[in-house]
């Protein structure tokens, strides 16, 4: 199972493998603050991409296509993360405010594409 949260909302026990999935850390959070099994920095937008889409030059539609090609070149860490979400509970853990449309939500359907 796959689930996606923000930084900034309390762990929980059903959590499971808590992957921080942002390229820079998070502002606010003191990296002995944050609960955290693995930080997956490779699985982050680039920054180019990040810059295109915060700045508002590309839709969330076209981030999303854009993103899932990066993705496509991740290899073997996105492999390895759906395999571990085979078996146990993976949150993804994200610091954009925008919680219905950010790239973890897109790091979660393309890591469930793989499980498939």
């Amino acid at each position: 199972m796959i689930r996606c949260k923000r930084v900034y909302d309390e762990a929980a026990q059903d959590d499971g493998y808590r992957v921080l999935v942002d390229r820079l850390w998070p502002r606010g959070v003191k990296k002995t603050d944050l609960r955290y099994d693995e930080w997956a920095k490779t699985l982050a937008p680039s920054t180019e991409l990040r810059k295109a889409f915060h700045g508002e030059a590309i839709d969330f539609v076209e981030f999303s296509k854009c993103y899932r090609e990066e993705l496509k070149e991740a290899g073997g860490a996105a492999q390895a993360l759906a395999k571990r979400a085979q078996k146990e509970t993976v949150t993804l853990l994200y610091g954009a405010k925008n919680t219905e449309q950010n790239h973890a939500l897109v790091l979660a359907d393309f890591l469930r594409r793989l499980e498939n």
